[in-house]
């Protein structure tokens, strides 16, 4: 139930060593002006929906199917939100769970961390955020990369990202860092819009003063530029648990690129961190999406172990879940993980995960 595509014999490794052990999870939740472009990503229907994803996501996280949500989940025509898969995993396993607000336009309708960070400017902008709040975020992120390492103790943190519009700053950052990431990166499009992106992202590195065809020796200046806040906080708080146990970045194009970006605040920041301790952990429908390369992506990155869960929904009785077959949602709220997770603490099968899914997600038929 879970294949390890790149760095094969060190993400068995991983593997081997947290098997039966039940992790932490923490998601941190950011906000960028980049997902209100149209069309850019189909985490919402419409760009003004798109402010409200996140917050429909880790409200039902947190809270669970409720009658009168303040912040409903999407119309599910187009895939089920991926919230389902990691709240029927969290849930059934009683994985504790972290909720880290890195900047976001809302106030979120239940209990978060705040970090004190701020949402992303456009990147076109050449200014997502402040040089003062890129540098706190990353501080921050590693404060609480050791808490929460002290806490998993020897078991190994999961860390999750919700971002609408994530994967084209996740573009930015790559290219930024000098990796070929063309062609390579997802989104929740069933065909990936490769071209708008990259328009996009171009703009952006143009007006930032990034010469994509170089590494950038300033990494936290590129994230300023380009990035978001998630991307940071993510890679400061898992460069900080990995010195003392196994990190899961629970994501595709968007974790690919905080683990790069964490190899470029290594060299250029001296940062310490055990990269052996760290794995990209996705869904199969990220992995081996035909529209991207995101294996290819971690193969530019180098020395990155990138799995995912097997799981399939291709004999679900809910043509909402059907849809991840053919390409629609992929990934989000570190939902390939936490499928990972429930392999290797429970040892689930394809037939136990479904079933957790699918019983969580038979009421909303019901309110549709």
């Amino acid at each position: 139930m879970i294949h390890v595509y790149t760095q094969v014999q060190q993400g068995k490794n991983w593997l081997q060593k947290y098997r039966d052990h039940k992790p932490i999870f923490a998601c941190t939740l950011g906000f960028t002006d980049t997902g209100l472009i149209p069309g850019i990503s189909a985490a919402g229907a419409t760009p003004k929906d798109r402010q409200y994803t996140c917050l429909a996501d880790v409200e039902f996280l947190y809270n669970g199917l409720q009658p009168k949500p303040q912040y409903p989940l999407p119309p599910l025509n187009a895939g089920a939100s991926p919230v389902l898969i990691t709240k029927a995993i969290i849930d059934a396993l009683n994985i504790p769970l972290y909720l880290f607000n890195a900047g976001l336009t809302h106030q979120p309708t239940v209990p978060t961390i705040d970090l004190g960070g701020a949402p992303a400017r456009c990147l076109t902008s050449g200014h997502a955020l402040d040089m003062a709040i890129v540098q706190h975020l990353l501080e921050i992120g590693g404060y609480w990369g050791q808490k929460l390492a002290n806490e998993a103790k020897d078991s190994y943190v999961i860390l999750g990202e919700c971002v609408v519009g994530g994967t084209t700053t996740a573009l930015a950052v790559l290219l930024g860092l000098g990796i070929a990431a063309l062609g390579k990166v997802n989104s929740s499009h069933p065909q990936c819009n490769h071209d708008q992106k990259l328009a996009v992202v171009r703009q952006g590195l143009h007006v930032a003063r990034f010469n994509s065809a170089l590494p950038v020796s300033e990494p936290l200046k590129l994230i300023a530029g380009v990035g978001d806040p998630m991307q940071i906080v993510v890679a400061g708080m898992g460069m900080a648990a990995s010195l003392k146990l196994g990190v899961m970045l629970a994501g595709g194009t968007q974790m690919l690129a905080v683990y790069a970006l964490m190899q470029a605040l290594a060299e250029n920041l001296s940062l310490a961190w055990q990269p052996e301790n760290i794995v990209v952990g996705t869904t199969r429908w990220v992995a081996e999406d035909p529209t991207g390369d995101t294996v290819g992506l971690a193969r530019e990155i180098g020395c990155v172990p990138l799995m995912a869960t097997q799981l399939s929904f291709s004999e679900s009785s809910y043509p909402q879940l059907q849809a991840y077959e053919r390409g629609y949602v992929k990934e989000g709220v570190g939902c390939g993980g936490c499928a990972i997770a429930a392999h290797l603490y429970r040892n689930w099968n394809q037939t136990q995960l479904l079933k957790a899914v699918e019983d969580l997600f038979a009421p909303f038929i019901f309110l549709e």
